[in-house]
């Protein structure tokens, strides 16, 4: 599985660090060389734009474990804008 964390570091001032996506990609097809992958993504709420925390999952579909992990972070980032993302309920 691969975890990728999104950063913000305003001004790069890391005393204002905070984590605002996150993305999981876990290998669905017993490592074959040809693969497909379930994607799962969050966003934190932007307190600019007033959105609130959301949420989405997707699929890569035979992806060639032979690329770089770039590749595969690509596709999975593509599909990803294109899924129905929904507001995590936090309080």
């Amino acid at each position: 599985m691969l975890i990728i964390t999104i950063d913000l570091v305003p001004g790069g001032y890391e005393s204002f660090r905070r984590t605002i996506g996150s993305m999981r990609i876990a290998n669905i097809s017993n490592l074959a060389d040809v693969s497909d992958y379930d994607v799962e993504a969050t966003e934190g709420a932007n307190p600019l734009t007033g959105a609130k925390s959301r949420n989405a999952s997707c699929t890569v579909k035979r992806h060639d474990r032979r690329q770089c992990v770039w590749a595969l972070l690509a596709k999975a980032s593509e599909e990803i804008m294109k899924a129905d993302f929904s507001e995590l309920n936090r309080t």
